[in-house]
């Protein structure tokens, strides 16, 4: 369900939001997840990647989105690292994260980022990063990564990599509303595509990718041509002023404010009200009968 622009509302949402504020229906817990804009130069600014979901998907079939994916706990095993110490990254992505957390959170979007792009943030030592990640050898451990029969952690110290936090920039972080069936705490990064390095359609989950100004994205979603999820077009519209990836890599390190945004339900009358704190565009009345 989407309204007159590219904003996306699944058709289950007014039965269980009444259900929720009823006091019958448990929010499930959020998982931990990371999300990736990656962004390279192109003509009048930075372009982003993006990747359409399958219409098969059982959640946001048919929406925009980056890459990213939730953690997995292995993502907290002990691996090389570049940057930022995992202890400095838990104080800039907040709410008491402790350091394996965080390290965890930043695990998760370089192993994302590789698995739905074929994009690697990661190298042979502190200053360097690999240059081509398109032969049969890395593919199959591609493929490895996303079925969970290989670890990230094993993976770079297969390869003696280490993993380059400080190629990140935290950008936002969103929590999926407490009446969705399926729940993420998310936080978005920011990162600019390595040298030689190229981004294949390799996600299984998408059907299309595509790399776009935030202008040519946020007006297809204001057109209604492009579906996209409250965080996806937030994020967008956050890019607009930069004007180049390092610019926006640049913003990223200025401390931006990564107060999780959670959507409020209300029920006045028989209407149900939604919104996104900060976010007012995102405001949607359901009468009785939605």
């Amino acid at each position: 369900m989407t309204t007159t622009n590219g904003q996306w509302f699944p058709p289950t949402w007014p039965e269980r939001i009444r259900a929720l504020t009823a006091g019958t229906l448990e929010p499930v817990v959020p998982r931990r997840a990371a999300t990736v804009l990656l962004l390279r130069d192109a003509d009048g600014g930075p372009a982003v990647h993006m990747l359409r979901r399958r219409a098969s998907m059982a959640f946001a079939a048919g929406a925009y989105a980056y890459p990213g994916g939730g953690v997995d706990p292995r993502d907290e095993r002990p691996v090389a690292w570049a940057g930022p110490a995992p202890r400095t990254w838990a104080a800039r992505l907040g709410e008491g994260l402790d350091p394996a957390s965080a390290q965890a959170i930043v695990c998760a979007a370089v192993r994302e980022t590789f698995e739905e792009s074929g994009v690697l943030l990661a190298g042979p030592d502190e200053e360097s990063v690999v240059a081509d990640t398109t032969g049969e050898d890395w593919e199959a451990d591609r493929r490895a990564l996303v079925s969970r029969e290989l670890s990230f952690a094993d993976f770079l110290a297969r390869r003696s990599l280490v993993l380059r936090s400080d190629l990140l920039g935290p950008w936002a972080r969103w929590i999926t509303p407490e009446f969705e069936e399926r729940r993420y705490d998310t936080w978005f990064f920011v990162t600019a595509l390595p040298p030689g390095q190229r981004t294949r359609d390799v996600s299984g989950e998408a059907d299309r990718t595509v790399w776009l100004r935030p202008a040519e994205a946020v007006a297809g979603y204001d057109r209604g041509e492009m579906t996209m999820l409250p965080p996806t077009i937030a994020t967008l519209r956050k890019l607009l002023p930069y004007d180049s990836a390092g610019a926006a890599l640049e913003g990223a390190a200025m401390g931006r404010d990564l107060t999780p945004v959670l959507a409020r339900a209300d029920l006045v009358g028989d209407e149900i009200v939604l919104t996104w704190p900060g976010h007012e565009e995102f405001t949607k009345r359901m009468g009785a009968a939605e």
